[in-house]
């Protein structure tokens, strides 16, 4: 009886031992298989918004002190805006601030009156500074119409927006109304000037 007892043993030794081996096999067959790769790469180049006011002189008289300012007065400035954007532009909007303030900013009926237009071509600068007058001898375009000096995000009219659009030449005239009163005498207002520009809206490229 210990005899077959024996036998049967090493039979299910034998036959656990030849389950061990298939699993062992059938492990190996489940990470085999067939496989295949590429690659492509691609180059992304993100385009510019650029905006430049031309350089201090007669392409740019914004930094030209006003003094004596009398009512009725007018006060022109020339200045050239430089779009170097290599993307097209949805608009060019304008923010003005008083970094020091007065009457002359806050009083907006009677306060200074804020117009800008532009010349085709490069405006004819003339009078001894800093009373420059100009005359385009081009075509004549408004830009923003008569309106209280402090603007917020107003909206250009009239400007170059396509890609690397060039200059447009731009003249900036402030007006101290004929009907300013005594309240507006000796005060004294720095006016900022801030040109903002918006790319395109997104498209496929």
């Amino acid at each position: 009886m210990r005899i077959k007892e024996s036998s049967t043993a090493k039979r299910v030794l034998a036959s656990l031992g030849v389950l061990g081996v298939l699993g062992a096999v059938a492990g190996l067959a489940t990470y085999a298989a067939f496989t295949s790769s590429t690659n492509g790469s691609e180059t992304v180049t993100s385009g510019s918004v650029t905006l430049a006011l031309g350089a201090v002189g007669a392409t740019n008289r914004l930094s030209a002190t006003a003094t004596n300012v009398a009512a009725g007065d007018t006060i022109d400035r020339a200045l050239d805006l430089v779009n170097t954007s290599s993307l097209a532009l949805t608009d060019v909007k304008l923010t003005t601030t008083a970094t020091t303030s007065s009457l002359l900013d806050t009083d907006t009926t009677n306060g200074l009156q804020l117009q800008v237009d532009k010349c085709s071509v490069a405006w004819t600068e003339a009078g001894t500074a800093p009373a420059y007058t100009y005359t385009c001898g081009g075509t004549t375009t408004s830009v923003v119409a008569a309106s209280p000096v402090i603007q917020a995000n107003t909206t250009l009219t009239n400007l170059t927006l396509a890609a690397g659009g060039g200059t447009d030449k731009l003249r900036v005239r402030l007006t101290l109304p004929s009907a300013a009163g005594n309240t507006l005498q000796s005060k004294t207002s720095t006016i900022q000037y801030a040109f903002t520009a918006t790319q395109r809206a997104g498209t496929a490229s």
